[in-house]
């Protein structure tokens, strides 16, 4: 058996391909498309991107808190094979959604949601969904499991906040695919080249996928720099937002190596200022923040566009 097909009906397939035609991601596109039947209802859901390295998990594990911390239900999901999103809140690296799954020759009604959920720092459900070994599969695919147990088990029905903590910078339809799911997607970014350049990239899919789905662009968090006039003059630009300004604090370190969140990391002035950016972002994205139509640059553009003259 393939692991990575999922078999349906005949009346099924035709159901599903008459939706793909209805939501084609345009001319030339090679975005790998989920199940569009398989949607999440309800809760507010968030994905979080940026270049591989930039801090997009610990950014994921702090907001997290910080929306649990105003009183929302709140599940994070990570979709790296490292599997490595949510040991902050955890404090071990929980099983993949992909290895429970194989356990059971992918047999989901012989599953309980214990099996592959874990509960948090101050209540935070956390799912890692995995990925298929190196070279091999489409992690398109991991998503869509994982969002199908999530509704087959019901658990999205006491859920007010969904965050798909996303793979680096890759912007392949598989690891596209938590933009078929989310109302906002968010951009982690330094204040250099490569962290904006990459973003530049991550907005061009955002934008691809925003022609046929409800996902649009929330906003930039401005991650482990001490200024953000790269960012805001490239935001300024191309008509995205700053919505935090996480600075490049030793703290962070810290909390990593403590397999910790900042909001575990005491309350010195420092780390309760980091805490309280957390806190007005969770605020802000709760209260539904502006869809913004960015225009990405051509990576030639944009090479000349950054930088001092």
């Amino acid at each position: 058996m393939n692991i990575y097909t999922h078999p349906k009906t005949a009346a099924q397939e035709a159901k599903t391909a008459q939706k793909l035609r209805e939501r084609a991601d345009g001319d030339g596109s090679v975005q790998v498309h989920l199940d569009p039947t398989m949607e999440i209802d309800g809760a507010k859901v968030f994905a979080i991107y940026g270049k591989g390295g930039i801090g997009k998990s610990t950014t994921s594990s702090n907001l997290s808190v910080a929306f649990s911390k105003i009183g929302k239900r709140v599940l994070q999901i990570g979709c790296d094979p490292k599997h490595d999103s949510t040991f902050t809140l955890t404090k071990s690296l929980i099983p993949t959604v992909i290895d429970i799954l194989e356990q059971v020759d992918f047999h989901t009604e012989e599953l309980r949601p214990e099996d592959y959920m874990v509960e948090g720092f101050n209540g935070v459900q956390c799912i890692e969904a995995g990925g298929p070994p190196a070279g091999t599969g489409c992690g398109g695919y991991v998503v869509g499991q994982t969002v199908k147990l999530l509704k087959e088990h019901h658990l999205l029905d006491d859920t007010d906040v969904v965050i798909f903590d996303v793979l680096g910078d890759v912007v392949c339809g598989g690891f596209a695919s938590p933009l078929q799911h989310a109302e906002r997607a968010v951009v982690v970014a330094a204040n250099d080249f490569d962290s904006i350049f990459a973003m530049n990239r991550i907005v061009a899919a955002i934008k691809a996928k925003a022609k046929n789905y409800e996902v649009r662009l929330g906003g930039v968090i401005a991650n482990r720099s001490r200024e953000t006039d790269q960012i805001d003059r490239y935001n300024d630009s191309v008509g995205l937002k700053r919505l935090a300004h996480v600075p490049d604090s030793d703290h962070v370190r810290l909390s990593r190596l403590k397999k910790s969140t900042l909001f575990e990391m005491g309350d010195s002035p420092e780390i309760a200022a980091i805490q309280n950016e957390y806190l007005q972002l969770a605020e802000q994205l709760w209260a539904g923040t502006e869809a913004l139509q960015a225009e990405p640059m051509k990576d030639r553009e944009i090479f000349e566009f950054l930088g001092f003259e």
